[in-house]
Parts: structure tokens; sequence; C-alpha cells
């Protein structure tokens, strides 16, 4: 079904579906697409979905490279987002050397992703700036980063860029650090032994969020490589593809000469078997007048010799 039928047979979906397509059309193109669609709602009486349709803004194309990201990489988003969701879990209770490696972890899975975005859109006919590379990045750091963010981005619908926090919420200073009040009394036996029960709970609790999060990064790690490996493999099979369809235009243009050539010499043969003909029958139509002079000829020498007698 065409984005037009969509549109006209109304409804949250349509029009849920006509701004998803929306919104992953190429910002140049993006107004003409709005108003072709905002036309075809308003032609089919669904004013409220047209004024919806008109209303939508045109993404930068740095939201818009977030926005195909989303849409051409399913699993690989739901994976990304899955990571921010553990990566927000995680860093509530770690230690400095384990945010450290987490930080590194996800710097890596961003460039990554940001890469792959800049991929799609120059795929599409856009080559990203420098600037518009950096509002990618800043966009899967805010994903990571802030929840909002990460709804955002899930609905697929980005006009601008996404800036992301200057750190993690809810990051604790790491165990051990805070100073101990001066002055205060040596806890009970049993306080201490309930608080060092608490803190082996937490410390088991922190390891179980850091083994999902580095999961969840390797886990997406994998996915990215995996990605990146069929779209090398896609690009040689195009890449032979397009041999083999050169060189097919090649053979059908040597055959098309050699036709056109057979051709002419059809035609030139056909000429010279007219002409041949055309002799053929004047020297036949030239025999058959010689042999009846000839019998004219001899029947007058017959009449003449025959009176001299």
């Amino acid at each position: 079904m065409s984005k037009r039928e969509e549109v006209e047979r109304g409804g949250e979906r349509a029009v849920d579906a006509v701004l998803d397509e929306l919104y992953t059309t190429p910002p140049g193109e993006f107004v003409a697409r709005r108003e072709e669609l905002a036309a075809a709602a308003k032609a089919a009486g669904n004013t409220d979905d047209a004024r919806r349709i008109h209303t939508a803004r045109r993404p930068t194309l740095a939201a818009w490279a977030a926005n195909i990201l989303l849409r051409s990489q399913p699993h690989e988003s739901r994976q990304f987002l899955e990571l921010g969701q553990a990566l927000r879990e995680a860093y509530r209770t770690l230690d400095a050397p384990e945010i450290n490696e987490l930080t590194e972890q996800r710097r890596r899975i961003v460039a990554a992703l940001s890469r792959q975005a800049a991929q799609l859109a120059e795929e599409a006919g856009h080559r990203l700036s420098e600037s518009a590379r950096q509002g990618v990045e800043n966009t899967l750091r805010a994903v990571l980063t802030d929840p909002d963010a990460a709804a955002r981005w899930a609905g697929g619908r980005l006009e601008g860029a996404l800036t992301p926090p200057s750190d993690f919420p809810g990051t604790a200073p790491p165990t051990g650090t805070a100073d101990k009040p001066r002055g205060t009394a040596a806890p009970r036996p049993t306080a201490r032994t309930r608080a060092k029960n608490e803190l082996a709970e937490r410390r088991r609790q922190r390891q179980e969020l850091l083994d999902h999060a580095r999961s969840a990064a390797e886990e997406t790690a994998q996915r990215l490589r995996k990605a990146r490996a069929q779209e090398a493999e896609a690009e040689a099979a195009w890449q032979r593809a397009r041999d083999r369809h050169d060189q097919a235009r090649q053979q059908v243009s040597t055959a098309e000469q050699q036709l056109e050539q057979a051709h002419e010499e059809l035609q030139r043969a056909e000429r010279e078997q007219q002409a041949a003909e055309e002799r053929s029958h004047a020297a036949a139509d030239a025999h058959a007048q010689a042999r009846q002079e000839a019998r004219e000829a001899e029947q007058e020498v017959k009449r003449l010799t025959a009176r001299d007698r």
C-alpha cells in the first residue's frame, strides 16, 4: 500500500507511518514531500491528519542521519538503547576504574555507530559535514546518558541533534572516597556487621550491573562488526554485478554493431540481387527478340529462294 493510500485511510497508525517515512526523507526533499502528503490527507477529508503532517518540522542533517540510523539498523539500535539503560543503572554504583572502563567502551560504540550513520547518509546522497558528524555523536552520547533523550531518539523523528549532559546522571563518588565525619563514635558490633553485609550486597549488585553492561557493549560491538562485514560483502557483490553488467552491455553493443553491419550487407546484397534479376530479364528479353528476328530472317530467306526458282 502506498503512503498516499495510508493517509487516505486515516487513523493514528496511518499518520504515524507517514511521519516515520517523512523523517527519513533527506532534508532537501522534506518540505516538498511534507506538502504532498498533507495535500493527500486533505483531499481525503482528513483535515486533522493534514494539519499534523503540515506542522512537521524539517530535521537538521545530523538529526536526519540519526533517524535513518534508527530505521535502517533496528536490531542494533534496540541493543544500543538497552546498553544505555544498563549503563545508567551501572553508573550509580560503580568504582572509578569500572567507570573508566565503561566510558571507553561507550566511546568506541558511539564512534562506530556515528560512522555507520555517516555511511548511510552518504549512500542516500548526502555527505555529512564535520559539524553534522559531531551532532550525530552528541545525539548518541545523549541517548546513552539521558533516558528522555533515549525516548526521543527511539521515536525516530528527531528535528535537531541532542545535547548530552556533562556526565551520567546519578553518578556517585567512588566507593571509599568520602571523608568520615570527625568525632563519630565507633559503631556497635551489630551495626558494623549490618553495614558490612549491605556493602557486600551493593558490590554484588554492582558487579551484576557491570557484567550486564559489558555483555551488552560486547554484543553491540559484535553486531556492528557483523553489519560491517555484511556491508563489505554486499559492496563486493554489487561490484561484481556491476562488472558483469558492464561486460554484458559491451557484448550487446558489439552485437548491435554486428547486426547493423549484417543488415547493411543484407540490403546491399538485396540491391545487387535485384539489379542482377533486372539484367537477367533484360538479357532474356533480348535473347527472345533475337531468336524471333532470326526466325523471321530465316523465313524471309526461304521465301526469296522459292520465288527465284
